[in-house]
């Protein structure tokens, strides 16, 4: 086990509840926006299929934690896949611990369609520029800023927290988190929550009669991943020639099949949670039990009325298939034996039968479909105290804005978390300006993150984590 890194000093109820006030936020400020630019610096980039180095980066964060007293420790899944883990202990040691958890890596950026150098972390107008800014070693710097403030003034959590900083979230979690639940296990102990990315950042939207409104989502949810491959085997033969067994013709139709399906409206308990408290923040009235009220007809035009809010539901309220790949033949007069093809699947939590029904008629006797790659959905509860303690930190520093609990589209670790018990929020908070797409710059040109924002999050992650119970 890692050595705690807070020595006793009352424990339990009886523990001086820590504030937000106390802490020393003229080095937070600075801290939290050197080390997102510093980490940026280093090109910790994922090319997928095990091409990745996240070992610069954990050496880093492990030494700034270092110089705090605590006592991380890197693991390698694969030479240079490192991940760095790091026990804190709270002042209510009954009270079960929390993870925290980042991604070290990165996705590739193309250093000539930039206006700054993807891996510079160049300061510049009040924004921090560069690959991770937003996605996500942003959050990685602000975990590190904040343990080392606690060390630095003797402030405490009230709960254990375990930070992980991980290896491949933007792969498969093969080399970080997934490896990390199955091989080291016990670094974990004790938590029953975690919180990582997508959520919590200002998403900027109007009343339905036009006043500004400020929502900030925060992830209670994810799709899960079922990333597909699909197969089709027929007689090779002459191009020229008649053949009614044809590998490429099965495969078309199948996959044309899979791009014409519409999927069926799905509301699951978070998202219903999200559709009703989206509605009532841009002052619409909805009620899904209304027995007038029929999903498959009327939620559309429902999202419609929602405004740019919709787009935080659309992605979440149906399964989805995309057909991104196809592979078959070496020669145009050659019919191929085989034929493949790569379709991104997402379901939502408590669809994975539907899902695979309908896949199985969708591609027909003709095509075989099998999982290159699955995770499952995650779903977690809005009526819990870490919930509510989440919401109430946002509010404390922006007390204006309406804090709403959505499912994600895509994934994050928490799926690979999970594994052990570990319910997942994402809660990475940001106050952003309504001009900054926060959606666009996840994988995208340019991304960079507000000075301010940074400092935001600092301080509502800091009340959080000082004053969440279990």
């Amino acid at each position: 086990m890692l050595r705690d890194s807070a020595s006793a000093d009352g424990g339990g109820d009886t523990a001086a509840r820590p504030t937000a006030e106390a802490a020393d936020w003229t080095v937070v400020d600075d801290e939290v926006v050197r080390f997102t630019s510093e980490l940026i610096r280093l090109d910790t980039t994922n090319r997928g299929g095990g091409d990745g180095r996240e070992r610069p980066a954990a050496e880093y964060i492990a030494e700034r934690l270092g110089e705090a007293g605590l006592d991380p420790v890197i693991l390698e899944s694969a030479p240079g896949r490192a991940n760095v883990v790091v026990r804190v202990s709270g002042s209510n040691p009954a009270a079960p611990g929390l993870l925290v958890h980042g991604h070290l890596d990165v996705v590739p950026a193309d250093p000539a369609q930039w206006t700054v150098h993807p891996f510079s972390g160049e300061v510049r107008d009040g924004l921090v520029w560069g690959r991770g800014a937003i996605d996500m070693k942003n959050a990685d710097a602000t975990m590190v800023a904040l343990a080392r403030s606690w060390a630095r003034t003797g402030r405490r959590p009230r709960r254990d927290l375990v930070f992980a900083f991980t290896a491949d979230e933007e792969g498969t979690g093969g080399y970080g988190a997934e490896w990390l639940a199955r091989e080291h296990a016990a670094l974990f102990e004790g938590c029953t929550e975690g919180i990582s990315e997508s959520g919590a950042y200002t998403f900027h939207t109007h009343a339905e009669r036009g006043a500004p409104v400020r929502l900030y989502p925060i992830g209670a949810g994810e799709r899960g991943s079922a990333w597909l491959t699909l197969t089709a085997t027929g007689r090779a033969g002459h191009g020229a020639k008649p053949n009614h067994d044809n590998a490429v013709g099965a495969l078309a139709a199948a996959v044309a099949r899979i791009q014409a399906h519409q999927w069926p409206v799905r509301l699951t308990p978070v998202t219903r949670a999200a559709i009703t408290e989206i509605a009532a923040a841009v002052g619409i009235k909805v009620d899904l039990d209304a027995p007038d009220f029929d999903p498959e007809r009327d939620l559309d035009t429902l999202l419609e009325r929602l405004g740019p809010a919709a787009n935080l539901l659309r992605p979440t309220v149906r399964n989805s298939t995309n057909p991104t790949m196809l592979e078959a033949g070496y020669k145009v007069n050659v019919i191929p034996e085989t034929a493949t093809a790569g379709v991104d699947g997402r379901v939502l939590p408590g669809a994975e039968d539907e899902f695979r029904a309908t896949l199985d008629r969708l591609t027909g006797p003709r095509v075989e479909w099998d999982y290159h790659h699955r995770s499952v959905p995650l779903m977690a509860p809005v009526e819990s105290p870490t919930y509510a303690a989440m919401r109430s930190a946002l509010l404390a520093h922006d007390p204006d804005a309406h804090v709403v609990p959505v499912c994600l589209s895509g994934g994050t670790d928490a799926k690979q978390f999970s594994a052990l018990g570990i319910s997942g929020y994402g809660f990475t908070p940001l106050r952003l300006p309504p001009e900054l797409n926060y959606a666009a710059l996840f994988h995208g040109v340019d991304e960079r993150v507000p000075v301010d924002a940074l400092r935001f999050g600092a301080r509502v992650m800091d009340r959080f984590l000082t004053t969440v119970e279990s």
